[in-house]
């Protein structure tokens, strides 16, 4: 039996604003998150850097380059330089406590971009008690694992990238049932994944039958065509991760399936 998640304790499919719907406004920024939240959302996806004196930031990017007005590396700049870009010129960087203090009923999925912010996440986590509203991912095993580790106790988390390939693998050929029973016993409670990779189409009907029979959720990413949206939800996924929070919300609704945050329009 897997283990029951406060963070995924919500009438599915669950809807995900991806930094804050990126489509729709200038990503990972407070006007970003708050239009989300405005609008129904309760899950928020953003990403975890910490500068060089270990300030964490709800930020995409190893680099300031591409969305704010300055340059540099993110892990190797002091807070009191990175403070200083804007976003598109305009925003600042959140830091990942105001976001987790702003909206206290929001629930955020975390990527965790970067080794260095490991540390700095898990106090953030311990000082805004915010275990039950958190999921952890990343696109790194170790990292992951060593996330994990650092909060000192049981959260909520996605398979890592060979967590992925394994629940793959084993939903498309036979002869991976021990493999299969070692990802059961992990206990972990959702898959994150694209809809394809490199041409290999990843969120099949036996990926989300072999997910749920383990007691896992499906969630994909990140999905901004509504027609794909509208396909993805047929096949039966538990979740979504958008862009285009206007567009998911409006096919949700046609569903009777939007289920909104308390502070929605």
């Amino acid at each position: 039996m897997q283990r029951r998640y406060a963070f995924l304790d919500h009438p599915a499919p669950l809807a995900f604003a991806h930094r804050g719907g990126a489509a729709e406004g200038r990503e990972n920024t407070v006007p970003a998150f708050t239009r989300a939240v405005e609008l129904g959302y309760t899950y928020l996806e953003t990403d975890a850097h910490a500068t060089s004196d270990g300030v964490l930031l709800a930020f995409h990017d190893h680099t300031l380059d591409r969305v704010t007005d300055r340059r540099g590396r993110v892990s190797e700049l002091p807070y009191r330089l990175v403070r200083q870009a804007r976003i598109g010129g305009v925003d600042e960087i959140p830091l990942m406590e105001d976001l987790l203090g702003s909206w206290p009923q929001a629930r955020f999925n975390i990527d965790v971009k970067e080794a260095s912010a490991i540390a700095p996440l898990a106090e953030v986590i311990r000082r805004t008690a915010a275990y039950d509203r958190i999921c952890l991912t990343s696109f790194s095993e170790e990292r992951l694992a060593r996330a994990r580790a650092a909060l000192g106790r049981d959260v909520c988390s996605s398979l890592g990238p060979r967590g992925v390939a394994t629940l793959r693998a084993a939903a498309s050929t036979s002869g991976y049932g021990r493999l299969l029973a070692r990802l059961a016993g992990a206990g972990v409670p959702c898959a994150q994944v694209p809809v394809g990779f490199r041409g290999l189409r990843i969120t099949t009907p036996a990926l989300i039958r072999t997910a749920h029979a383990l007691g896992m959720q499906i969630h994909v990413w990140t999905v901004n065509d509504t027609r794909v949206m509208e396909r993805l939800l047929d096949l039966g996924v538990d979740g979504v991760m958008t862009d285009n929070i206007s567009g998911l919300r409006a096919v949700l609704e046609s569903r009777g399936q939007w289920h909104p945050g308390s502070l929605a329009a």
